[in-house]
């Protein structure tokens, strides 16, 4: 075989009366503008859809391994406290009263929780939640699908904030059902003797979610805010840890009287009035307006500083 039959083997034979037919349709093709300026047929709320984005954070390992670990804690607890050894000794407070009753032991895996793991969650699901797009290098490309910064913002913070609600009800949910078949369904005793039936504490248990969820929204702000100021999630998620972790140690400052009252954490524990035949609701009320406040100062400031961001990766 010679080189020009080679060549003409891999010739494209294209029909120039065909390649007429698609110019002249090209140059009557119009491209219809919307008054906003979008082409017609964009619709923004089409963009970016909440499944979408909760069907992405779902299949991350992360967050799998994370509500796994919500799982297995409860029943790491009993372990703890079937297999362990105290001597004898009474630490006082809501540990000795863990293994009283269910209620109690869902108290517990709350108040040993509270501090540190569940606000530690919420600060991952919203600090890693933009600045993971951005570290990655797709921020950018969702921008320009388009997908507008204020429903790429809100989509992002809904999603995060729906996996932060659920892991803050997985963790209390698995444990009532160990503390019911290893410790019945029993009352609720307070460390200063108050007693409430199962099933009042069950409300007591719903109430006590929900505070926690309004309490953690001034995390979920700060680490909302931090995420879309940096490209490093791990920068947005432990410097959010960090404020809490301080917020802590300065709460535990008794010289700063009054001024603890400011404290984002101050009222972290607020919830526990609940175990008591009759509430306290000046705490909660207090804490559930600080949080809110927080909350509000921190996701404007977010909002504000990602419209005038100007987004390279």
């Amino acid at each position: 075989m010679s080189s020009r039959d080679s060549v003409d083997e891999h010739d494209v034979h294209t029909d120039p009366a065909a390649l007429d037919v698609l110019a002249e349709a090209a140059a009557h093709e119009t491209v219809e503008v919307q008054p906003d300026g979008s082409v017609a047929g964009y619709r923004a709320g089409r963009t970016l859809r909440l499944r979408v984005e909760l069907a992405r954070q779902l299949r991350r390992r992360r967050v799998q391994l994370l509500l796994g670990f919500l799982v297995l804690l409860p029943f790491i607890l009993w372990a703890a406290f079937t297999f362990g050894n105290d001597g004898g000794q009474q630490s006082g407070g809501f540990v000795d009263l863990a293994t009283a009753s269910a209620p109690n032991f869902v108290v517990f895996a709350l108040f040993a929780t509270s501090s540190f793991l569940l606000p530690m969650i919420v600060a991952l699901f919203f600090g890693d939640t933009i600045a993971s797009e951005a570290s990655w290098s797709s921020l950018k490309y969702l921008l320009a699908m388009p997908i507008p910064r204020h429903r790429l913002m809100r989509q992002k913070a809904v999603a995060s904030g729906l996996l932060s609600l659920f892991a803050i009800t997985l963790l209390p949910a698995v444990a009532l059902v160990v503390g019911i078949v290893f410790y019945g369904t029993g009352e609720a005793i307070s460390p200063t003797g108050d007693a409430i039936p199962f099933d009042q504490s069950m409300i007591a248990l719903v109430l006590t979610i929900c505070y926690l969820a309004i309490h953690l929204l001034w995390v979920a702000g700060l680490a909302l805010f931090l995420t879309v100021s940096t490209d490093a999630p791990l920068g947005a998620v432990g410097g959010t840890v960090l404020v809490a972790i301080l917020s802590q140690i300065l709460d535990q400052i008794t010289a700063l009287a009054g001024l603890r009252n400011y404290l984002p954490t101050h009222y972290a524990f607020a919830w526990s009035d609940l175990i008591s035949t009759d509430i306290d609701w000046s705490n909660m009320a207090a804490g559930a307006f600080s949080a809110v406040t927080y909350a509000a100062f921190f996701g404007l400031l977010a909002w504000r500083r990602f419209q005038t961001k100007d987004i390279t990766s």
